[in-house]
């Protein structure tokens, strides 16, 4: 008897595959970001947004762009702040507006360059460390070529 495994739960080269296109995903709505006239004033902004998309990877468990409750819980314990089911179910809510059972990347990020201080927000800025964010991989975004003219 053969059991027929689904291409997205395989690792090697679909895997590889997988994250290189959730990657470009992420990079993409990252430069919206960073064309965004809402966020000029942001410090740092394409540091903290390269930070943002590697925490997202890591615990985007299933590989659709979505942090689901099992995500955010190993996300939760991984950070040293274990949670409850109820808890991080309000969490998710808080950061969705109630709309979503996950968090999508854009959900995600908008809630860490908020003005709002979702609980969310503050276990993964304390267990991150953002406040001492290093560049790891440099987003290179033309949003303004004609700036300075």
């Amino acid at each position: 008897m053969s059991v027929a495994l689904s291409n997205r739960f395989q690792g090697g080269k679909a895997f590889g595959m997988l994250k290189a296109r959730q990657e470009r995903r992420l990079a993409e709505i990252n430069r919206e970001f960073l064309c965004d006239q809402k966020y000029s004033d942001e410090e740092n902004l394409p540091e903290k947004l390269a930070a943002f998309k590697e925490k997202y990877m890591e615990f985007d468990l299933n590989n659709e762009g979505e942090i689901d409750l099992m995500s955010l819980k190993r996300m939760m314990e991984k950070l040293g702040v274990p949670k409850t089911h109820l808890e991080m179910k309000k969490m998710i809510s808080e950061v969705t507006g109630g709309v979503s059972d996950t968090i999508s990347y854009r959900d995600f990020v908008n809630m860490m360059l908020g003005k709002r201080s979702a609980v969310l927000k503050l276990e993964v800025q304390e267990g991150a460390g953002c406040a001492n964010l290093e560049l790891r991989g440099k987003l290179l975004v033309d949003c303004h070529p004609l700036d300075g003219i």
